[in-house]
């Protein structure tokens, strides 16, 4: 079986395409460096990351962007002996003006190399590529309309003001012919998402409506010409959660169809699994799956009926076996470069924030933490509800307290929790814990510590987490075991639906290692090594 989901963690905004007899997922990233994952199976089954496309200045620079800005919902397929990826580089998402720009790369092979990109419009988000059967390319994406009540983290469904068609001429690398909106969506509103399918002699375009929070929805519509008009599938929303909140998978829509070489059909769609009792995923927004089936009427449906998706799904291969995720342990003495688990944030320029030494990763302190410029942050997902995450700050030296570095679960400017050495005027290099309790807009800090703890000499410090479910502990051992730091600290405000709730925050909850220092001299971070264990 299939078990959803297929790619657990911050993996939104499903693309999949397939070539041969190889899958490939690419999910978006937003303001994470570098940009785009793509994932590969040959079973749908058991998923292994294998490229993020987007990585020098030249195709994607996010500096400046603010958070869950960045790269929205890419599109990957194969057409003419190329892999074609359309992305969005979001500049600005709040109040009623967004920034959206569009633009495609190409690459003969999944890992690369990747193109220069094409600038192609930035009339609205989440564009797409459909490649026809008579060898026309057409580009679809919503359009975005400024002028109506929608304001950041409030969508309104006017300002969604349908899905746009146009033709795409690869030798001129530009659009041609007509604009023309083919499709205003329905009432549940907030459309966006297009993605085209033919089969049979019909056009069928899914979207993704209800906006990416709980009334969430992949909705369906099909034409005999390319331009419509579109008619409504009789379910009008084949894949849902939005009215069954006892469904372990919520929030599920915006995929894409794709068929198997014996013709079985399936259908990507992001999901959330909120923690039990309440509407907060800190996982984010992840990939799932669904087998479904074509019926006499022409539509496509779930196999087996309804609509609510479900987690175990038939593989199209019954031999195929899930294989589990186990620890992952990173000496970064040993790696030439950073390993692939980790991200950092938004620069093209890494070098400035890390290197790689022979004794680990060192860290530059920057920015502080929340920076939309530089912040030395490389972090990795967090992919359960209970795992335990641990590291070695082999060195580091503050000088003041404007110096920082350690452990932190992070999900944005306003969402954290930070395991902090740093210097005290009165004790020396000290321990200590800087949250943000999803305080929109302020970011104003708290500290869960009555009082820094005093550390013993400038030697080793092993930091961990610790997380189940809603709750999180620090723990630190300075060379005479492990003690807690602090008490049980609440992992839920790292969510996508803390503070400004879910359609103001669109990312998830990562853990990692981070430094920073606010005098500007740079103070070096040293570590050297890092654990994730899921329990």
């Amino acid at each position: 079986m299939i078990v959803n989901p297929i790619l657990p963690g911050f993996n939104p905004d499903p693309s999949i395409c397939r070539v041969g007899d190889v899958y490939y997922i690419a999910t978006s990233t937003f303001e994470w460096y570098p940009g785009v994952q793509i994932h590969r199976s040959t079973d749908l089954v058991n998923w292994t990351l294998v490229a993020r496309p987007l990585t020098r200045a030249s195709q994607l620079d996010m500096r400046g962007n603010p958070d869950s800005c960045g790269i929205w919902a890419p599109c990957l397929s194969w057409a003419d002996g190329l892999f074609w990826l359309v992305y969005t580089d979001v500049k600005r998402y709040e109040g009623n003006f967004k920034d959206t720009h569009n633009y495609i790369v190409t690459a003969p092979a999944i890992d690369g190399p990747w193109s220069d990109p094409v600038h192609v419009n930035s009339s609205g988000f989440d564009p797409s590529l459909f490649h026809d059967d008579d060898g026309r390319t057409w580009f679809v994406n919503m359009v975005w309309n400024p002028l109506t009540a929608s304001v950041g983290g409030k969508p309104r469904a006017p300002a969604f003001d349908g899905i746009l068609l146009q033709q795409w001429d690869a030798a001129q690398r530009r659009l041609v012919g007509p604009v023309r909106n083919i499709f205003k969506g329905t009432s549940l509103g907030l459309v966006e998402g297009p993605h085209l399918h033919k089969r049979g002699g019909w056009y069928y375009l899914t979207t993704a409506e209800g906006g990416t929070a709980y009334d969430h929805a992949v909705t369906m519509a099909r034409s005999r010409h390319i331009e419509g008009p579109y008619e409504l599938h009789p379910q009008r929303h084949p894949i849902t959660s939005k009215d069954h909140p006892e469904a372990p998978l919520q929030r599920a829509g915006h995929g894409q169809i794709v068929e198997t070489p014996d013709g079985l059909t399936y259908h990507t769609h992001l999901c959330s699994r909120p923690l039990p009792g309440t509407r907060r995923s800190p996982l984010g927004r992840e990939t799932a799956i669904q087998r479904c089936e074509w019926r006499d009427d022409g539509w496509l449906y779930l196999a087996g009926g309804g609509v609510v998706p479900h987690v175990e799904v038939p593989s199209p291969d019954p031999a195929s076996r899930r294989e589990p995720r186990g620890e992952r342990h990173h000496r970064f003495a040993d790696s030439r470069e950073l390993p692939m688990d980790f991200q950092w944030l938004r620069t093209p320029d890494p070098e400035r924030l890390f290197t790689l030494t022979p004794g680990g990763l060192r860290l530059h302190g920057r920015e502080s933490i929340g920076s939309w410029f530089e912040q030395s942050l490389v972090a990795r997902r967090q992919e359960d509800f209970v795992f335990r995450a641990e590291t070695t700050l082999a060195r580091f030296e503050p000088s003041t307290y404007q110096q920082s570095a350690g452990l932190v679960l992070y999900y944005n400017r306003f969402k954290f929790h930070f395991l902090s050495v740093s210097r005290d005027e009165r004790l020396g290099r000290v321990l200590t814990i800087l949250s943000c309790p999803a305080d929109w807009p302020d970011g104003r800090l708290e500290f869960p510590l009555a009082e820094p703890i005093p550390l013993p000499g400038d030697g080793p410090l092993r930091l961990a987490i610790e997380v189940d479910h809603a709750q999180a502990r620090f723990w630190c051992d300075a060379g005479s075991g492990p003690m807690p730091v602090g008490g049980v600290l609440d992992a839920s405000l790292v969510s996508d639906e803390a503070g400004r709730g879910a359609h103001g925050s669109f990312t998830g909850a990562f853990v990692g290692m981070l430094a920073f220092d606010t005098s500007g001299g740079g103070c070096p971070a040293d570590f050297t090594e890092f654990r994730y264990t899921p329990r």
